[in-house]
């Protein structure tokens, strides 16, 4: 699991009267109410290339536990968020599924669960459930923000329409104006021109009557160093924002800074090397992505997740009818064209969600009183945290 402090349950249906969320282990005195979460649910159901449902569910999260006179009380905090597209489902006959639909949970569902209707795999499943972890993120993010870091993510891809001026990745000023101008963008690209050739990929798609994927990526800034650890495989950061990216529906690859194409370099390229800047030790460049060994180095976090064309299509794939064992098409259930620019939020809740999970092993504590100053005592890459005794010493095991 990618959370050691925090433990984050869900639970409801795509299509049930509610999303319900158990967030625990969220120190006490967090300022925190509805409003800063809603905003980040309103990010979620913005894009260009997004379906119907979009237009029917104006998504709000209640807190019902966790949380009184505005700040967290250090108890698990319970949040739920309605569905208003279950009234149109709630007093008719469901229609049988039988047909699985290539690409999605459907037909390994009912092998894991035994299901006899494929909907009852869909409705889990489904990316509605990210609502949910949308609206944690958010108090995460509230979490995080406290210690001054900042969390955010563009889109670099769609089809086969790049992001032409990618911000430089170890300039903490670029990047952060990369992810506020994508937020002003249809398509969550940071640049004009390129997010404008992104759209057309996606208007390609629709008149195909099929779908497409990307590219995102997504930073924290003002990370400090020594997060996580490299002493045991589970404790590596690396590895648990791997796996919390890897939980998004549709996510099929994840890379850190340069990702795949240092692959290609010498590895005297390959490298962020190392600077004194007064008694600061600096890099130049973030190839890294912000993490060496596990644990962070102080330069800005970088992961991009590559997202699958969503795998429900208007164009009918084939398929086998699990009930009279024939070939058979699918059948088209409402979705997304591009979910690409709606990715963007639920990749920044989970990085949020292991951020401060992170933070929380680091500095312990249950409540912001004790977690202040020990956050002002980190240790921090410069000479003077750093004493060297530059003597000679031997491992000392003995039989």
């Amino acid at each position: 699991m990618f959370l050691s402090r925090l433990r984050l349950l869900t639970a409801g249906e795509s299509h049930g009267p509610l999303l319900t969320g158990i967030l625990d282990g969220v120190p006490a005195g967090l300022p925190l109410d509805a409003t800063i979460i809603d905003h980040d649910l309103a990010r979620r159901q913005r894009g260009f290339g997004s379906g119907g449902r979009m237009q029917l569910e104006q998504d709000h999260a209640r807190l019902t536990g966790g949380v009184l006179a505005g700040r967290t009380t250090g108890g698990p905090i319970a949040l739920t968020i309605a569905n208003a597209d279950h009234t149109n489902w709630a007093e008719r006959d469901i229609a049988p599924m039988t047909v699985p639909r290539p690409g999605h949970a459907d037909l390994t569902g009912a092998i894991k669960f035994g299901h006899e209707d494929l909907r009852l795999s869909l409705e889990r499943a489904s990316a509605r459930e990210t609502a949910m972890r949308v609206a944690a993120g958010a108090i995460c993010r509230a979490l995080v923000q406290h210690f001054g870091i900042f969390v955010g993510g563009y889109v670099v891809r769609i089809a086969d329409a790049e992001l032409t001026t990618p911000p430089d990745l170890a300039d903490q000023a670029s990047l952060r104006s990369a992810c506020e101008r994508a937020e002003l963008d249809p398509v969550r690209c940071p640049d004009a021109t390129s997010g404008a050739a992104m759209r057309a990929a996606i208007e390609a798609a629709i008149a195909a009557r099929d779908t497409c994927g990307g590219i995102i990526e997504v930073v924290a800034l003002g990370v400090p160093a020594g997060l996580g650890s490299y002493t045991a495989a589970d404790r590596r950061l690396d590895a648990s924002l791997a796996a919390a990216l890897l939980s998004v529906p549709a996510c099929k690859g994840v890379e850190f800074g340069a990702g795949f194409a240092a692959t290609a370099w010498p590895g005297t390229e390959a490298q962020d090397e190392l600077h004194l800047d007064g008694d600061r030790i600096v890099r130049h460049s973030n190839h890294a992505g912000g993490l060496e060994g596990g644990i962070t180095n102080g330069m800005p976090i970088v992961l991009r997740a590559a997202i699958k064309p969503i795998a429900t299509t208007l164009t009918p794939q084939r398929s086998v009818d699990l009930a009279t064992g024939q070939p058979a098409t699918t059948r088209y259930e409402r979705s997304d064209h591009c979910q690409v620019p709606r990715a963007v939020p639920v990749a920044e809740a989970m990085l949020s969600l292991v951020l401060a999970d992170a933070l929380l092993s680091k500095l312990g504590g249950d409540s912001l009183v004790e977690l202040e100053p020990r956050f002002a005592a980190l240790r921090q890459p410069r000479l003077a945290d750093l004493p060297m005794h530059g003597r000679p010493w031997r491992f000392d095991y003995r039989e």
